[in-house]
């Protein structure tokens, strides 16, 4: 089961999108929607119809999945889409596909941990301890940041600060990686349990203060921001294709891993659907808008209104319970990140310090590092709505490139065994590529541009570097 701590966060994002970024986001994909339906300026908000960006979001990701299956079943290691992609695409691919997903690791950390922070802040807040929120937020906040009488702290764009707990928390479990502690099945079982016990505290106790107003309009900005929440809020399903690994090991993969995959994406929408729901009747939709711990803090509104001293203690229970998810999150975002670098460094595709190993704790210290500092900075001055729009386009793209690697291997390779094929022929796969082009023509112009760029980049690195050092380029010599 994987259960996304994004929900804790970046379900403040989807919901009320981020009108403050008009200029920025003239050339949208989706902007011509936008302005004939009458909807806010920007990137728009889902509102309460943000249930419904979760079954499309949902259903993107198990055409997806499927298409991971395939893959998986074609070779006999674990690994993610840039093992795959290297072993039966080619090196090009994988390298695009590795470049990506250093992007994906990257800036999913840096919004999990930007909602850690928000979190930490919030607790301290209910402990009645009182910092200057000039070290505790990021130094670029594109809606400003307003107490909860709507006052603003900081108007919108950059400020003189940083966001400390952001930067301490990656820096922190990156000395632990170094030395070499890694998650076993049982502590991410457990820290799946403390974040399923969050969200059904949250719902359960949450679901007595629902004020069925707060629906009205349920969709105000209409198909628009259903997408764009929908774009967002796919940061919270990030890592369900972990599902589809174990296909090799299914007695009948055939049966078991679609049977696998789709239920734990049901279960998981069941419970996002339920904290969408809950949250937007609690509070009016406008007022979580880019914050970055709408749960706890709709808690904390409705705990100091008439009948609602209980939900004190019910905050303190949501959250530790995400406190506890996101460090988790964050640290196998890290792992990941930094096996990354270090299986390219190791076909020779980065320099060989990436995939250097530490002479006593045996792990790539070099790589850890790295991936540490570059998301512990950006960590302290972005904020989480920017971030997860970046770690959404990087994801997005990813499968993308799985799913037509299924189409390709079936005309280039048909006779290769695959322990589970996606149904249907090329109908799912095409599918697949379609609903995650839709859902990238959610976000914002500006973060394909910046994606574009990231893009680019890698492949300069490639053709001026990385190709000439390959494993394949030397053998050919």
């Amino acid at each position: 089961m994987v259960i996304g701590s994004g929900i804790f966060t970046v379900i403040g994002v989807a919901i009320g999108g981020n009108p403050a970024k008009l200029a920025d986001w003239k050339d949208s994909p989706i902007i011509d929607l936008i302005l004939h339906h009458g909807a806010v300026a920007g990137r728009p908000g889902a509102g309460p119809a943000l249930a419904v960006s979760l079954v499309l979001v949902a259903i993107v990701c198990a055409f997806t999945g499927l298409c991971y299956a395939e893959l998986a079943s074609m070779i006999p290691i674990a690994g993610s889409a840039y093992t795959y992609a290297y072993a039966i695409l080619g090196e090009l691919i994988a390298w695009i596909i590795g470049w990506d997903l250093i992007l994906e690791y990257a800036f999913g950390n840096m919004s999990v941990s930007v909602g850690f922070a928000a979190h930490i802040v919030d607790l301290l807040d209910w402990l009645g301890i009182h910092l200057d929120p000039k070290w505790l937020s990021p130094a670029f906040l594109p809606a400003g940041l307003q107490d909860l009488a709507g006052n603003d702290i900081y108007k919108p764009g950059w400020h003189w600060g940083f966001d400390i707990p952001a930067f301490l928390v990656v820096m922190l479990l990156t000395v632990i990686l170094v030395r070499g502690v890694r998650e076993s099945a049982r502590t991410n079982n457990i820290m799946v349990l403390i974040k399923i016990a969050a969200i059904l505290i949250f719902v359960f106790f949450g679901m007595s203060f629902i004020h069925p107003a707060n629906y009205h309009p349920f969709s105000p900005n209409g198909f628009p921001g259903i997408l764009a929440g929908g774009s967002i809020i796919f940061f919270t399903y990030i890592g369900f294709d972990t599902v589809s690994i174990a296909s090799e090991e299914c007695r009948n993969p055939q049966r078991d891993v679609p049977i696998g995959i789709i239920a734990t994406l049901i279960v998981c929408t069941i419970l996002y659907i339920s904290v969408a729901v809950v949250l937007t009747g609690l509070v009016p939709w406008q007022s979580v808008a880019n914050d970055g711990a709408p749960l706890v803090n709709a808690l904390k509104r409705i705990s100091l209104t008439p009948g609602g001293h209980r939900l004190h203690w019910v905050r303190l229970g949501v959250l530790l319970g995400a406190i506890t998810g996101m460090i988790s999150s964050i640290m196998v975002g890290q792992y990941g990140q930094a096996r990354i670098w270090f299986a390219m460094s190791r076909d020779r595709m980065l320099p060989d310090a990436f995939s250097r190993l530490h002479p006593r704790f045996r792990t790539p210290a070099f790589a850890t590092w790295f991936a540490g500092v570059l998301v512990a900075i950006p960590a302290g001055l972005f904020d989480v709505g920017s971030l997860a729009e970046m770690t959404n386009i990087g994801t997005l793209f990813a499968f993308v490139l799985v799913s037509a690697g299924v189409i390709v291997l079936r005309y280039k390779d048909p006779a290769r065994h695959r322990g589970f094929r996606v149904p249907l022929g090329p109908v799912i796969p095409i599918l697949s590529i379609l609903f995650c082009i839709l859902l990238m023509a959610g976000l914002p112009a500006i973060t394909w541009v910046r994606f574009f760029v990231w893009l680019a980049i890698g492949l300069c690195v490639y053709v001026l570097y990385s190709r000439k050092r390959s494993e394949f380029y030397t053998s050919y010599k």
